[in-house]
């Protein structure tokens, strides 16, 4: 295999990019970033050649294309397998699979309503009554999560593992919208932000030029 490359779209508004990001520089892995930025006239036509379905993230190692952020993740996770991606217990391994999954593929008022916006900076925000079973969903996760595993780390199963970077946007998503928490969940949340390596990606967002209408970025 040769050098890893990334490719993401806007940072401000990527979420699925951040999860990849995020797990490859949790994990310390070198990797060469290539940013595109989405809805521009070429963006699709350069996005292509790294993804079949001109959706972003892609990684590209050497001639071998992944795309969508799981697969990546999973693919990341085989590659190197030194740096326990997923908890090293069987059920604890099979729950944090579940809960990415969970979040890939679930969670439509949430992401609909409360589009990634890191420039985004709102006291309070009218939540609907969907958003807010999105929400009460993911601060069952959260607590549930982290009463378990408070003994070991601070995160959802103790250590870092990718089901943490599938949920890093919704903190995020959470600062920016004015989401209240308390407990564990406010300080997961927290734990989260302060992170060097989101606190590097929310700089670089903050700087983009693009603006989206209508917010967050079609990738996956």
């Amino acid at each position: 295999m040769g050098q890893l490359t990334l490719v993401i779209g806007n940072k401000n508004y990527s979420s699925w990019s951040l999860r990849a990001w995020l797990v490859l520089r949790q994990a310390g892995v070198e990797f060469e970033e290539l940013r595109i930025p989405l809805y521009r006239p070429e963006s699709r036509e350069r996005v292509l050649p790294y993804s079949p379905t001109g959706l972003l993230p892609a990684l590209r190692d050497g001639e071998l294309r992944v795309w969508d952020s799981l697969a990546i993740c999973e693919y990341l996770a085989e590659r190197f397998p030194e740096k326990q991606l997923w908890p090293e217990d069987k059920g604890e391994r099979a729950a944090a699979r579940a809960l990415a999954a969970e979040m890939h593929a679930g969670f439509p008022a949430l992401r609909r309503e409360l589009p990634m916006n890191c420039r985004l900076h709102m006291g309070h925000y009218p939540i609907s009554e969907d958003v807010e079973a999105d929400i009460a969903r993911i601060r069952e996760i959260w607590r549930g999560c982290l009463e378990r595993s408070a003994a070991r780390g601070p995160w959802l199963f103790g250590q870092f593992s990718i089901a943490d970077a599938m949920y890093a946007p919704v903190a995020l998503r959470f600062h920016s919208y004015g989401v209240e928490l308390d407990g564990p969940e406010a300080a997961y949340r927290d734990h989260i932000l302060r992170l060097p390596a989101i606190e590097e990606w929310m700089a670089e967002a903050v700087r983009e030029a693009d603006d989206l209408e209508g917010g967050e970025a079609s990738d996956r």
